[in-house]
């Protein structure tokens, strides 16, 4: 247990700290995921809703430790994701040519299964 809060604790780390996003999106997208989160309660109803944050979290979470495994902890450049190499003290470039169509793609299933499923 101790190495998974520490492993938590790395990522929370690097999510503070990289500049992939800018600063007011990281603070934006969590109002953005809040109000989309209150239409699609106040639409469908409670069951719908966590099904559908459940799914999205999860998908998201597959996303999230492919990049971290890919990247060997976000030393190593993969896909949209560029580290800073030994000799380049820069921060790691945006990304988004894969990472944001997979977050749309995550958010399409979720909507589907969600509704599909008719709780």
């Amino acid at each position: 247990m101790p190495k998974l809060l520490d492993e938590i604790k790395y990522d929370l780390a690097f999510l503070k700290s990289h500049t992939l996003q800018p600063k007011w999106f990281k603070v934006v997208k969590v109002f953005i995921l809040l109000g989309f989160l209150g239409g699609y309660l106040w639409l469908f109803g409670l069951a719908k809703t966590a099904l559908f944050l459940g799914i999205f979290l999860f998908l998201m979470l597959i996303v999230h430790f492919t990049y971290r495994i890919k990247t060997r902890k976000y030393t190593r450049s993969w896909l949209d994701f560029t580290a800073p190499q030994d000799t380049d003290a820069t921060a790691p470039k945006r990304i988004g040519k894969f990472y944001y169509p997979a977050i749309l793609v995550n958010l399409a299933i979720s909507l589907l299964v969600s509704q599909m499923l008719g709780i």
